[in-house]
């Protein structure tokens, strides 16, 4: 039986933003329009674009804003790209100098039309910011390039400070919520980054509230320790419109407090767990958190 369009339940007072419209948010947003950027900010309708953008920071989407998959959580455009960009990692240098960012976060849509899912654009984007904004930390969020060991080694070499893939969910429900996907893949990628280079931190993200149990959360975050992944981000899935999977329940501010001090004492490096949570939220903090755990370690 169709569950498509069964009522949402009520949104709480804790998942309620103030709507954009500061003068840094109007800036960046000028700013994005003029060098032809995407961010995964507005494709994505992430409910922290205001906090974000007023705080002058945002997670840039390259390799377009069409996305070859269509997973049933997420808001970007799914359908067949066309073509490739490839003065976009110029671009992102400059904007990323201009903002004066000490942290960026690179994510993308799916590629799979591209022999190695858009590796080589990731690995140029690193290239490029780095050689303009030598003090900038790059943080990638990549897809699961199909597996290929080889997309990851081309990212890797670039040498970014953090690799990130979101595991999403828990392995009962991937069919259904990332058909796309699969769920070993997404630990082998963690795993294999953290092979190549062991002192670039790895990073994963799950949202919650589309029908998972708690046992299968501990179960998938025990799972990313055992391949060592250092950082992970907790969030509560807001479903995009009606034809996007149904909402399960929401998680209150004390059952994401639960999580986080079990992720902490799993031995993660950083847990960021909230209703609001979102991969990039509060990023730079987050790799200042897990370096000065790692620090503390030694």
């Amino acid at each position: 039986m169709s569950t498509q369009h069964l009522e949402a339940p009520r949104k709480p007072p804790w998942l309620k933003v103030r709507f954009p419209g500061g003068p840094n948010y109007v800036e960046m947003k000028n700013l994005m329009r003029g060098l032809e950027l995407h961010t995964v900010c507005e494709e994505a309708h992430c409910p922290n674009i205001g906090e974000c953008w007023e705080n002058r920071t945002a997670t840039f989407m390259i390799l377009g804003a069409v996305c070859t998959r269509r997973c049933a959580y997420c808001a970007v455009i799914s359908g067949m790209p066309v073509g490739l960009d490839l003065h976009e990692p110029v671009r992102l240098a400059e904007a990323v100098q201009r903002m004066g960012l000490k942290h960026v976060v690179i994510t993308s849509v799916n590629r799979d039309d591209l022999p190695d899912g858009g590796a080589a654009i990731f690995a140029a984007c690193i290239r490029r910011v780095r050689e303009k904004n030598p003090d900038c930390t790059i943080e990638v969020l990549v897809p699961d390039f199909k597996g290929s060991i080889e997309s990851v080694a081309k990212v890797m070499a670039a040498r970014p400070d953090v690799f990130n893939h979101n595991i999403e969910t828990v392995p009962r429900l991937y069919r259904r919520v990332r058909s796309g996907g699969r769920y070993q893949r997404a630990l082998d990628l963690l795993k294999e980054a953290k092979a190549i280079n062991a002192e670039v931190l790895t990073k994963s993200g799950m949202i919650v509230g589309m029908g998972e149990r708690f046992d299968e959360l501990l179960q998938t975050m025990r799972d990313l320790r055992e391949i060592s992944c250092d950082i992970l981000t907790i969030g509560q899935y807001l479903r995009p419109s009606q034809e996007h999977i149904v909402m399960d329940r929401y998680y209150t501010p004390e059952e994401f407090a639960r999580l986080k001090e079990a992720g902490m004492a799993m031995g993660f490096k950083h847990v960021e767990s909230g209703p609001l949570v979102r991969s990039s939220y509060h990023a730079w903090e987050q790799v200042q958190s897990a370096g000065a755990s790692a620090a503390a370690s030694i």
